[in-house]
């Protein structure tokens, strides 16, 4: 057996003793992966605080035949400012267990995916206001299903593929997209987004992490609300496993 280094983020642990933890992380290497950490509970661990949630490490671990151990934790990040605020804690823990759920072993997406939750677990950090987090969120949303598989149509009617230009249309979560009002009479689907929502999105999906859309000055609350929920209930529908977090936001949002 061999060790190996990598970069990974926190995202859940598992009691395994009295001393020894689970815990879940989403490695930039090899997607997500479990280590032992052995007496990360005693209070002189050399562990410690490493092993809290949301935290980002580079970690040597030793490769078991059933359970690789943490051998050597370097905090690269703890996110500070997240610890400080209610509403950043739960919006990090959202989008951690959207990375659980979504995130498999030796993902081809690893880097990808890593450097995405980096990035919005940071910009969560540094935010300075709610509308500053629901953005960064809302394009994690976004770019998440995309990696995924899941990208969301906004552009063309996923039935007959025209494009819906300054009209309202409806979302279809169960299709991932958008139906003009004429392919609407036959699906009869009951979610309708006005097309200035739909540019909204638009924009966002288009934008990286660490620029700014020309929509983003003029966002206020209550469309990052509708637009965050939105996104929220598809990638519920879609995800293989069933959201902790969806509850708790409820009362946040």
């Amino acid at each position: 057996m061999e060790n190996f280094v990598t970069d990974a983020i926190n995202l859940k642990s598992y009691n395994l003793s009295e001393s020894d933890k689970i815990i879940v992380m989403y490695s930039k290497d090899k997607g997500l992966i479990k280590g032992v950490a052995k007496g990360v509970k005693k209070t002189k661990s050399k562990l410690g605080a490493r092993m809290d949630m949301l935290v980002a490490n580079k970690l040597m671990l030793h490769k078991g035949r059933n359970l690789d151990t943490i051998c050597q934790a370097e905090a690269l990040n703890t996110f500070r400012k997240t610890r400080e605020n209610m509403d950043k804690i739960f919006y990090s823990m959202y989008v951690s267990e959207i990375v659980s759920n979504f995130g498999v072993e030796d993902d081809p997406c690893s880097a990808d995916i890593y450097n995405l939750l980096y990035k919005v677990l940071e910009k969560i950090s540094d935010a300075s206001s709610k509308i500053e987090i629901l953005l960064s969120v809302i394009k994690f949303q976004l770019q998440m299903m995309q990696i995924s598989g899941f990208a969301i149509e906004l552009n063309r009617c996923l039935v007959c593929g025209c494009v819906v230009g300054e009209s309202n249309m409806y979302f279809s979560q169960k299709h991932g997209g958008i139906l003009c009002a004429n392919c609407n009479s036959e699906h009869h689907v009951n979610s309708v987004m006005h097309y200035k929502l739909r540019d909204f999105l638009v924009s966002l999906a288009d934008s990286s992490l660490d620029s700014k859309s020309m929509y983003e000055d003029f966002a206020n609350e209550k469309i990052c609300i509708v637009s965050f929920e939105l996104l929220k209930n598809y990638i519920s529908s879609h995800s293989p496993k069933k959201f902790k977090s969806v509850s708790i936001l409820q009362d946040v949002v």
